[in-house]
């Protein structure tokens, strides 16, 4: 039952080329750094990450993009990644884009054993019509598209049928775990980290606070760890390594006076 590993490189020692990873995180807050720094110098390749989107140049699953060793993204959002936006189109990544609802719901499906389920989301659209470019040729040409997507009217509005996604391997990080392998994340950092947990066949967790089994609550845990195969303990340097994708400030002359100031926000 104690699933804790030595180290991230030997937790992600057995993800080959080729393989799919589903990765929590939003923006840069709940990102599992450790891990992605741990196969970026495994030297895997030919990967495709399912996660909402993909960090930032150079930091987070934008370490993987940097070096081209992502082939493929389904994601919801191409947000501050210029790196990304460049490779998608110039036909050097493909990406499937997903409303940022449906592609949550996929990933939890996946964890459930639901194989689809219908949404109203994306309706009349190129969602479920299809046409939506998933891969760019070099001159600029749309070299490969989505499919058209089953759909169906329920209380007359139209349905559109999607897919459960799994990956080969789950990637995530919480604020504490135990032994085996349940998770508690911390606030906003929870996000998209639950649902990649669970759609991942082999999940591996890097936890900042790691504790022994029957000190985290029944009621606290938020992936039990059934759904948790391998727990890696940060060190304290790498569980405060936590970069902030938007630094925003109040001016210090616009201070009333109760004198509080203003911080830095993800």
């Amino acid at each position: 039952m104690d699933k804790v590993v030595e180290s991230a490189a030997t937790a992600v020692a057995d993800i080959p080329s080729g393989a799919t990873l589903a990765v929590g995180g939003f923006g840069l807050c709940g990102i599992p750094s450790v891990l992605i720094d741990a196969i970026l110098a495994a030297g895997v390749t030919d990967l495709e990450a399912i996660s909402n989107n993909c960090g930032v140049d150079e930091w987070g699953l934008g370490r993987l993009l940097f070096e081209k060793r992502l082939r493929r993204m389904v994601s919801s959002y191409v947000g501050e990644n210029k790196e990304f936006a460049r490779q998608f189109l110039t036909g050097e990544l493909e990406v499937e884009l997903n409303p940022q609802g449906t592609l949550a719901e996929r990933m939890r499906a996946g964890g459930s054993g639901i194989a689809a389920f219908f949404t109203a989301t994306g309706g009349g659209t190129q969602v479920a019509e299809g046409g939506l470019p998933w891969r760019y040729a070099e001159d600029g040409s749309i070299a490969l598209a989505s499919p058209p997507k089953e759909t169906r009217t329920f209380d007359g509005r139209e349905y559109v049928l999607e897919t459960a996604l799994k990956a080969d391997f789950g990637l995530v990080r919480a604020w504490k775990g135990d032994r085996h392998g349940n998770l508690v994340y911390r606030d906003s950092a929870r996000n998209f980290n639950p649902l990649a947990a669970m759609c991942g066949r082999v999940t591996i967790a890097e936890v900042e606070h790691l504790v022994e089994p029957g000190e985290i609550g029944p009621d606290d845990v938020h992936t039990p760890g059934v759904y948790v195969q391998r727990v890696v303990e940060l060190t304290p340097e790498e569980a405060a390594d936590k970069r902030i994708e938007k630094r925003t400030l109040r001016d210090a002359s616009s201070l009333g006076s109760s004198g509080q100031a203003g911080g830095d926000k993800e």
